[in-house]
């Protein structure tokens, strides 16, 4: 066995070095979990199938086609536009059992079940099994049927009383390859049967695989918006033989492929942009000196350095520069992304944001006027407090002044709590303020403390009034 003795020097290498290797794994994990989505994918089939979160806009005209949802929301894409679908259960078929026979054999619920799976989102559901209780089961031995390739099926199981509760966990790993001539049934539905040792009954799924967007089938041929030269799907243009551009603008047969005007986005558009050459039709972008920024586009016309910089980065540090336009990460807005969207430090102590006096943006307060102050907490020019609620707490508490008729109508903003002595007020800080007013009623002082809540104001009360002695004479 060797045995190493480390020297203080070593040891804090030795820390320096772990924490760099944690520091790498941290990173590592988080860039893992990172979506893939890719924003140059060419439809939405090919989208949807990158990462499962990876969302497709369908609105005409839209620059950025594939990405996060909450990327598509930031980049302008409506919320109607927007097609991401879900993994999901729903039951087929539940049969109950009434028969007073049944009791004496096995019987389980539901039967039915359709699954609509996006591959590599596991989707789970239970199932029940009642048994006799002359016919205890030691071991739950599954049997699948038909089960498509690349779908993983796995249960676990937990008895109560005579009855047997078992998980059923489904995924699918990917979406089966165009290429895999083998599988003309690329996406289901498949009727897979699942059957346990022992059991008579078998549960039936049908397994259907989100592989294709719905939009790609409705096609609207001739589309107006693909100059009548195309088929508009999920959005885009897909054009006819003989056209061809964003909308199908250009005819291929009445200019050459070396002709330059097949390199313009429109008929005075300059060529590539003025940010490429035009190569047999096509624009070849420029490179630029720095290998971080790029020209993108068929015309080049976008790019991922035009975008507006906050604190000397690049949107901020907080986003990414896509043709021209920051793409914040989430909780970052604005059109540098320097604006954060966490509320954090706009919460007051009674843990109100901005004291329910201003509203919290890029995490700072902005407050109405005449508050001031980091939450809204101040108001130099406000009417003393205590003396601006000292009659409806009055009437609340003591059912006392001028208003008591009105009092409820007036000053039903003010919940008043009674205590017996100042001992029992909450202690005096920045959410209380302790007060001291004379009732105009009786002459007689009365304590109370006032502070802040969601609901409205709160005063509590103390029951007994400190009242002038009387001199007898």
């Amino acid at each position: 066995m060797n045995i190493i003795l480390m020297f203080p020097s070593d040891c804090r290498m030795a820390v320096k070095l772990a924490c760099v290797c944690l520091l790498l794994v941290l990173f590592c994990l988080s860039w893992a979990k990172e979506p893939t989505c890719v924003t140059s994918a060419s439809s939405c089939d090919e989208c949807i199938q990158l990462d499962p979160e990876c969302a497709w806009c369908t609105a005409p005209g839209a620059n950025i086609r594939c990405h996060t949802v909450n990327g598509l929301r930031r980049a302008g894409c409506g919320k109607s536009y927007i097609y991401n679908p879900n993994s999901r259960v729903e039951v087929v078929k539940n049969d109950s059992s009434t028969d007073p026979a049944d009791a004496k054999t096995l019987f389980l619920q539901p039967q039915e079940f359709s699954l609509h799976l996006r591959p590599r989102v596991s989707q789970s559901f239970p199932l029940t099994i009642s048994m006799p209780t002359d016919q205890p089961i030691t071991e739950l031995t599954m049997n699948t049927s038909n089960v498509p390739a690349g779908v993983d099926i796995t249960i676990s199981s937990t008895m109560k009383g005579n009855r047997l509760l078992v998980q059923v966990n489904v995924e699918a790993a990917q979406c089966p390859r165009t290429s895999d001539s083998s599988n003309q049934n690329r996406t289901g539905p498949w009727s897979v049967y699942i059957t346990f040792k022992g059991f008579p009954q078998s549960v039936k799924l049908e397994i259907t695989l989100l592989c294709q967007c719905n939009c790609t089938g409705n096609r609207e041929e001739n589309s107006a918006g693909c100059s009548s030269h195309g088929a508009l799907a999920c959005g885009q243009c897909e054009c006819y033989e003989h056209y061809d551009g964003q909308r199908c603008q250009m005819d291929t047969d009445s200019l050459l492929s070396r002709d330059d005007r097949f390199c313009r986005s429109d008929s005075n558009a300059p060529v590539c942009s003025d940010r490429g050459r035009c190569v047999e039709g096509f624009c070849h972008c420029d490179i630029r000196e720095n290998p971080k920024e790029r020209y993108s586009g068929r015309f080049c016309e976008c790019d991922n350095f035009n975008c507006f910089y906050s604190n000397g980065r690049l949107c901020g540090g907080n986003g990414k520069c896509m043709c021209g336009r920051c793409i914040c990460d989430d909780d970052w807005t604005g059109e540098d992304c320097s604006c954060s969207m966490e509320t954090d430090s706009c919460l007051a102590k009674n843990q109100i944001l901005c004291n329910g006096r201003g509203m919290c943006q890029c995490g700072r307060c902005k407050c109405e006027m005449p508050y001031v102050g980091p939450t809204c907490e101040n108001c130099p020019l406000c009417e003393n407090r205590c003396q601006e609620h000292t009659v409806c707490v009055e009437c609340r508490a003591f059912g006392t002044e001028t208003m008591k008729n009105r009092c409820d109508r007036e000053c039903g903003y003010l919940t008043v709590t009674m205590v017996e002595t100042k001992d029992d007020l909450p202690q005096r800080g920045d959410t209380n303020q302790f007060c001291k007013m004379r009732s105009r009623h009786d002459d007689c002082f009365f304590f109370y403390t006032l502070s802040s809540m969601a609901s409205g104001e709160q005063a509590t009360v103390v029951r007994a009034k400190q009242c002038p002695r009387v001199v007898q004479k």
